[in-house]
């Protein structure tokens, strides 16, 4: 018998965190579910580390010192630090962190680790990893920490990235004390621009996280981080912002912004997602395939560019800056060398994805399924080949008889590949099973069949060597919906073992066990099959467990089972032999129970061999036992247990090697089984296994590939699935429109078809007997319609259905209805309880007779108690008030009269509705007196309200009555009209519906449209009430009273309405006889029949127009009555308007007063938390000036002790000379010199450096203490003496230096301290100004307050500019009205004092301007009479002139006649001349119209002639182009020349002419504007 050894991990493949470090130059590692991968970059080789605890948390690696550390999964988890490549645990840091660790790191420069972990303290530490001490820690501060990076040239710095802020935290030291203190770097916005900081800076982590989360509002969204040599910060951000950081000044530069002009193109819409520096610049990794080596100078420049296949979302660089590797979260690995080579090399691709199941062949190959792709990998571990299914895979099973696989889908099919090309997989066979997914592919030991169930009760049997092509042999039903299948082959049979869900089982497992025997050979014959496809003839049996069950598996005559309730393992033993299937449940139970899975439900898989039994569950161990003795286990920890465990587990044909797939950690896992001992079975079943592959495979191989359109590549299942198990065995699931038809649809296709082919004719026989049933039918249907109602009934059995299904309908419909009604009604109540039944008074309104005017009242709520007792209480507090001010002698006399509503801000004053307890407006400086004087205005606003409603329901009954008197007087009136026989339509007012606001609640009969139901019994209510003698006897009681009313009426107008009804017949004989016929006593008839007649007319004319008058003052009295109401409601509204007023005036001053409550609450509250803050300040500063006096102290102690310390030094030199007294002074100088020489060795920055330094200097010492640097004739005694002072004096050298950097170093931090406690104190006295400067601000709002004051029309005048400026800056100031009049008096006094001295002023001005004028007139005068006698000098006469002067006048007037004669015949003989050559010039006329008229025809000949002559000139111009075309453009140059200069002289023609108008308009205008008089004497 085997007995296990041991159960280890042979290889494992996945990537779970997405996260890759190096260990060294060459090695990485990764996290892969429970365990760690090493990877060998060159050798491609692995290394596997099991995680001690429980599942990996957070991986980091330092690859200068090969360690890597990493967390567990767990309560209270550790972080576990190794060396590599011993993967020595160097140890184990237990921290405070409750759940887990978010990110971890390691320092480059020292035995330093950083960790963060989450809720609920988030705690940063910073540990000494080799002495597994915490350093130091801040608890509060790691809320959505993703990065870590501790500066790997400086440890003491610390970068901390999260989605909103950049952390740059520093860990101080004193000597033994070390701090965490952090620097919060300030980011810019999104647009580029930095915002400004808030004004109270903090130095505590609680109000740096305040301050991050106010500046990180609209800020970039920091992604990647890189520390530079100089120990700068680069920050990359998602919007595309590359950033550089000052860790020690916290100064943030741009280097590079996307949103500028300037900007890369490339870089425009890149995100960054990580950065490394590396020796050519930085290199910078986004979302999309590219990958950019960026030079960061002055500005931002692509230096080189990588492209991928996929996209990478992180980088690292190994520890000799050589190597740049690039991960996906898909697994994929790349790695180039930026300085040597362009090219990037894909290192390993893991494949990482949802590992669905594996499954093992028969070889060392083993097979597994990724959600969609079928992959083949090696026995080590290596993909040999992949076969993208684009299908939805949910079952795998390889087949032990060839190389190939059965993998189940969810659209129902199942596909056979072929795995004997293994870098070719391909897909020889496809099955369409089922319309759900395949949930089951179970292959028999010896691959004799494929089982296959999915979601119903339905098992499918296959032939599953290739020789059979997969045919389908048949299916057979179990009772119920099928959880487990297994199958164990004996020698002549296959048994299986089907677990199933029984009616009673409701926690998901099932409680049936179903068994039955399948023949090795021959089950494809009609003895097994039926023509349906059903395997009728099979052996089984159904067995009834007492717990349900999960997961089964069959042995040898005997079943193993998981039990989630119990959480057990249970065997049963089965009953061998079974010859027909029985419909009765065999109840068994467990022969062997033993302990399981924790935590459930698991799975089980026994071993080909029944040998192993294994089992996985949630909680990701891997139990294998023996059949044999099944308590003792071996367990291993596969899979990650928070991530769901293990999903499915599968053994290798020898039984020794597993493969278990995990739910949700993207991983493979395959472990290897070592035993003792072989078992001889084993190795017979791997024999004949061989023997039936190579007789199979080869067939395997010459079958065709499947087209690639086959239809399980494109079908989707889109959730249309369907129960087989609830329906009948002959019924077929219900398949989707798009799915194709299963095997079993096709099967029984093909036996309908058979069907109709043997019974051809019979089916043929029963369609004609069909017809003439169907033909009968119609006849009796044509004559049942012609029959009565009566004579046709359904029968008893439809109509029972036809009724029900009736009632069915009818009871959805009602509910449905009364549904609604239920919905309607609660909301009538929710609408009339909050609207109407609360309303003490209800809104109404008064409507006037003759117009639309319409009056509302004010809607009242009763005050509830609370309302009433605060308006007591206010009510008392103020008449304490008022006898309390009396009595102290402070109380303002009041005045007789009512205040002044100016004063109080509204008309209620003088409307009467002043509460005497309200407070003067100037007098309200708190807000208990605001908020009293809101009480009592509020109850002044109940009292206005509350009259006017008064008034309103007076006048309201008022109407009532008119409306009542209105109808009275109508009746009257129709009474008179009835009288009178007239026709008239009378106006009748009635009440609205605003008048009578409760009729809305209420529905008439009339306002319903839909045709009213009666029930039964409403309608035998209302046979009841149908007219009979009670209402008859009813109708003679109402005549009678009737008769009576009107018999007292009319006693009194008996005589009245005779008189109108009263007529006088005429005698008989006026009708039968003629005037001339009558006799004397028929004539004193007739005319006492006209006087009687006369009379009775007058009487009825009489009693007409009283009729009349009476009705017209019935109608005036109407008038009257209605118009005297509308002027009450006239009068009403405007009492409606004034109360309006007030009531709107009242509230404006409670709005006033709100506000004003409202912001000194929010002063209160501002003041509250600035304490608040001010008192945490305190604290702090407490804190911090404890902290800077304790480290003073030992600062001071410490320098005391350095003080000693360099005493002792220097007294080692100076006693050098007294320990060598024996020695001559020329050996002591020799030594001296030699005393005074040091080795070069390490220079000492830090006291941590201290012990390296010495030591180095101690083993250099060595070199000197040689003897053969001892000077000559020293003796050997003295040297070594020398010796030992001198390393005593190093020593001492030594101690003074680390006592100095010591010193420094705890002097730096007491300043930091001191520097701390400065800006707290700074900050204390800002926070102290602050609430004082509110406080200042609350009194003085509580002492200017807001008055709300009335003015007249007029008295205010606003400014005309900024009409729409807030009312609330406006500012009056408020005076007595005779300082008003009085500055009013003195202005206008010193106005018209000024506006005489400007009257007086202005006439002395004008009397200037006057004189200057004339002034001017006269200068010009004289200049006139000087030019005319100057021209009367110069004037020149002609001889005629000069001798006119010689004579007299008469002789003057002689000579002038002797001219006018002369003149005169002149004119005549002119007049002579012109009329002559008027003739001539008539004669000329004439000719020349003669010759227009010849020279017209001649034009119209030429104009008949023109177009030949056109011709003619279009052929000579083409002549004379062609023969002289350069002296034409000659010519045309030349005359363009001469048009240009034409053209320019006319323009400076017109330019000059321009200028000169103008001139002589200037000039004009000067002397019209200096010269007036002159200018109107010339025009004048």
């Amino acid at each position: 018998m085997d007995e296990i050894e041991s159960l280890n991990v042979r290889w494992i493949q996945g990537f779970t965190n997405k996260k890759i470090e190096f260990v060294n130059n060459e090695m990485i590692c990764y996290t892969c579910g429970h365990h760690i991968c090493f990877l060998n970059l060159k050798t491609k080789k692995r290394h596997l580390l099991q995680s001690p605890g429980r599942g990996i948390s957070a991986l980091t690696a330092d690859g200068s010192s090969s360690i890597f550390a990493f967390s567990e999964q767990k309560l209270s988890p550790s972080i576990f630090v190794y060396k590599f490549p011993e993967l020595a645990l160097k140890n184990e840091l237990k921290g405070t962190a409750k759940l887990k660790y978010t990110c971890l790191t390691l320092s480059d420069s020292g035995p330093f680790l950083g960790c963060c972990s989450s809720l609920p303290d988030y705690t940063l530490t910073v540990w000494n990893w080799e002495k597994a001490e915490p350093i130091c820690k801040q608890a509060g501060v790691g809320r959505d920490i993703i990065s870590l990076v501790f500066n790997p040239w400086n440890w003491l710095q610390l970068c901390a990235l999260s989605s909103t802020s950049v952390i740059v935290w520093h860990i101080e030291k004193s000597d033994s004390i070390t701090a965490l203190k952090p620097r919060v770097v300030k980011l810019p916005e999104t647009d580029g621009s930095f915002a400004e900081r808030p004004s109270y800076a903090s130095y505590t982590v609680q109000h740096r996280t305040t301050e991050t989360t106010l500046l990180t509002s609209s800020t970039v969204t920091p992604s990647a981080v890189c520390w530079t040599p100089t120990s700068e910060i680069y920050v990359g951000c998602v919007e595309g912002f590359l950033l550089h950081v000052d860790p020690e000044n916290l100064s943030v530069s741009i280097l590079y912004n996307p949103k500028v002009g300037d900007a890369v193109p490339e870089l425009t819409k890149f995100s960054f997602q990580g950065l490394t520096l590396s020796k050519n610049g930085v290199i910078a990794l986004g979302k999309n395939t590219e990958v950019y080596s960026l030079e960061v100078g002055g500005q931002v420049s692509i230096t080189r560019t990588w492209q991928l296949e996929k996209p990478v979302d992180a980088v690292k660089l190994s520890p000799d800056n050589n190597t740049v590797l690039l991960t996906s979260n898909t697994g994929e690995i790349y790695a180039f060398n930026p300085e040597q080579s362009e090219e990037i090399v894909k290192v390993l691709d893991i494949f990482s994805g949802n590992f669905l199941a594996a499954e093992f062949l028969n070889t060392d190959r083993n097979i597994c399924v990724d959600s969609g792709e079928l992959q083949l990998w090696s026995s080590e571990g290596s993909c040999l080949g992949s076969l993208s299914l684009q299908a939805e895979v949910t079952s795998l099973a390889c087949c032990p008889a060839a190389h190939y696989a059965a993998v189940g889908t969810a659209a129902g099919s199942v596909l056979f590949v072929d795995l004997n090309v293994y870098e070719k997989p391909r897909v020889v066979h496809q099955v369409q099973l089922y319309h759900t997914a395949v949930l089951h592919v179970v292959f028999d030991q010896e691959g004799h069949y494929l089982l296959t169930s999915g979601s119903d009760s339905h098992i499918y049997v296959l032939e599953a060597k290739p020789s059979l092509r997969f045919s389908v042999i048949g299916y057979t039903v179990v009772c119920g919906r099928i959880l487990s299948l297994s199958t164990q082959c004996l020698k002549e049979e296959v048994r299986v073992l089907v677990l199933c869900v029984g009616l009673e089982d409701n926690d998901g497992g099932g409680s049936l066990l179903t068994a039955f025997s399948l023949p090795s050979r021959g089950l494809a014959g009609s003895d097994y099959v039926d023509r349906h496809g059903r395997l009728s003839a099979l052996r089984g049996l159904t067995y009834e467990v007492p717990h349900p069950l999960h997961s089964c598996s069959l042995g040898v005559n005997e079943a193993f089972a998981y039990c989630n309730t119990k959480k057990t393992i249970q065997r049963f033993h089965l009953i061998k032999d079974t010859k027909s299937i029985s419909s009765e449940k065999i109840k068994i139970k467990p022969v062997q129970e033993v302990e399981g899975h924790p935590l459930g439900p698991a799975s089980l898989l026994l071993s080909p061999d029944c040998i192993w039994l294994a089992s996985v569950g949630q909680d990701g161990l891997l139990y294998v036992r023996q059949t044999a003795s099944m308590e003792n286990i071996t367990k291993l920890q596969c899979h990650l247990c928070n991530a769901g465990g293990i999903q499915r587990v599968s053994f290798s044909t020898d039984g020794l090697t597993l493969l278990t797939t995990g739910f949700r950690d993207d991983c493979l896992v395959c472990t290897e089984l070592r035993t003792r001992g072989l078992d001889t079975k084993r190795q017979s079943t791997c024999q004949s296994l061989k023997k039936t592959l190579s007789i199979e495979n080869p067939i395997l191989m010459k079958l065709t590939a499947c087209d690639q359109e086959a239809p399980w590549l494109t079908h989707e299942v889109r959730g249309e699935t369907s129960d087989v198990s609830k329906q009948d065995e002959g019924e077929s699931c219900h398949k989707s429109p798009s799915s194709p038809p299963t095997w079993l649809e096709n099967r029984q296709k093909e036996v309908i078809q058979e069907d109709n082919e043997k019974y051809y004719f019979e089916k043929k026989k029963l369609k004609e007997t069909v017809k003439q049933l169907s033909d009968t039918i119609q006849k009796l249907i044509v004559e049942n319609e012609s029959l009565p109602e009566e004579e046709f009934s359904l029968t008893v059995k439809e109509q029972r259905r036809l009724d029900t299904m009736v009632e069915q309908e009818v009871a959805l419909v009602r509910a449905g209805i009364e549904q609604d009604i239920v919905e309607k009604s609660y909301l009538y109540d929710v609408l009339k309880r909050e609207c109407w039944d609360s309303m003490m008074i209800k809104r109404t309104a008064i409507k006037a007779f003759y117009s639309e005017l319409a009056v509302q009242n004010f809607p009242l709520k009763e005050r509830t108690a609370e309302e009433l007792e605060d308006l007591r209480r206010v009510q008392n507090m103020r008449k304490i008030e008022k006898a309390a001010s009396s009595i102290s002698g402070f109380a303002e006399q009041e005045d007789e009269k009512a205040p002044s509503c100016a004063l109080t801000g509204s008309f209620s004053t003088q409307m009467g509705f002043s509460n005497p307890h309200l407070y003067d407006q100037f007098s309200l400086q708190s807000t208990e007196q605001r908020i009293s004087q809101i009480i009592l205005l509020q109850d002044v606003i109940y009292g206005i309200k509350t009259a006017f409603n008064a008034e309103f329901a007076a006048l309201q009954r008022q109407k009532v009555l008119e409306l009542q008197r209105v109808r009275d007087n109508n009746a009257c009136i129709r009474e008179i009209m009835l009288k009178l026989d007239m026709n008239q339509e009378l106006w009748e007012p009635c009440l609205t519906d605003a008048e009578q606001p409760e009729n809305v609640l209420t529905v008439d009969d009339s306002e319903i449209k839909a045709e009213m139901f009666f029930t039964p019994e409403n309608k035998e209510e209302e046979e009841r009430w149908t007219p009979g003698e009670g209402n008859h006897s009813e109708e003679q009681v109402d005549d009678g009273r009737k008769q009576a009313i009107d018999e007292i009426i009319g006693v009194f107008e008996v005589k009245q309405v005779d008189i109108l009804k009263t007529e006088i017949l005429p005698p008989e004989f006026v009708l039968t006889k003629a005037d001339a016929q009558l006799s004397e006593e028929e004539k004193k008839a007739y005319e006492e029949y006209e006087k009687n007649l006369k009379d009775l007319n007058q009487k009825k004319e009489k009693y007409r127009n009283s009729l009349e008058s009476e009705m017209r003052k019935l109608m005036k009295s109407t008038k009257d009555g209605t118009e005297g109401f509308d002027e009450a409601l006239f009068k009403l509204l405007k009492k409606k308007v004034k109360c309006t007023i007030a009531i709107n005036q009242e509230e404006l001053k409670i709005t006033y007063l709100v506000d004003s409550v409202l912001e000194d609450e929010d002063m209160r509250n501002r003041e509250l938390q600035l304490k608040s803050k001010l008192e945490e300040i305190l604290a702090q500063k407490v804190g911090t000036g404890e902290e800077v006096k304790t480290h003073q102290d030992e600062v001071q102690r410490f320098q005391e002790m350095y003080d000693s310390i360099v005493a002792e030094d220097k007294e080692l030199d100076k006693n050098f000379r007294k320990d060598f007294l024996n020695v001559p002074n020329t050996l002591v100088d020799q030594l001296y010199k030699l005393f005074k020489r040091r080795p070069r060795g390490q220079k000492i920055k830090t006291p941590s450096q201290t012990p390296d330094a010495l030591n180095q200097i101690l083993k250099a010492m060595d070199e000197l203490d040689d003897p053969d640097k001892m000077p000559f004739s020293l003796n050997p005694s003295v040297w070594q003496k020398f010796c030992l002072v001198r390393r005593s004096k190093i020593e001492s050298e030594q101690k003074v230096i680390t006592h100095a950097l010591t010193l420094a170093e705890m002097q730096a931090f007491l300043q930091r301290r001191r520097d701390e406690d400065n800006a707290f104190q700074e900050e204390i006295n800002n926070l102290s100004e602050a609430i004082e400067n509110l406080r200042r601000k609350r009194n003085c709002h509580l002492m200017d307050s807001t008055v709300q004051i009335i003015l007249k029309q007029g008295q205010v005048e606003p400014p005309t500019t900024e009409l729409t400026a807030d009312p609330a800056d406006t500012h009056l100031l408020l005076y007595h009205k005779n300082k008003p009049e009085n500055l009013r008096r003195i202005i206008r006094t010193l106005a018209e004092q000024k506006i005489a001295v400007m009257e007086q002023r202005k006439g002395v001005h004008k009397r200037i301007i006057q004189l200057e004028w004339e002034h001017k007139v006269v200068k010009k005068k004289i200049e006139d009479v000087s030019d005319k006698s100057r021209d009367v000098k110069m004037l020149r006469l002609t001889e005629e002139q000069q001798d006119m002067t010689r004579y007299s006048k008469s002789e003057q007037g002689t000579r002038i006649a002797q001219k006018a004669s002369m003149l005169e015949k002149n004119m005549a003989s002119m007049t002579e001349a012109q009329q002559q050559s008027i003739r001539q010039c008539t004669k000329e006329i004439k000719q020349i119209s003669k010759q227009t008229d010849v020279k017209n025809k001649e034009t119209s000949t030429l104009e008949l002639k023109l177009p030949d002559i056109r011709v003619d000139v279009a052929q000579l111009r083409h002549v004379c182009e062609a023969a002289g075309p350069e002296h034409e453009r000659a010519k045309a140059k030349e005359r363009h020349l001469e048009l240009a200069v034409k053209s320019n002289l006319k323009a400076l023609v017109k330019a000059q002419a321009e200028e000169l108008t103008a001139l002589f308009a200037e000039v004009e205008r000067l002397t019209k504007k200096n010269f007036t008089s002159v200018y109107q004497l010339k025009y004048s």
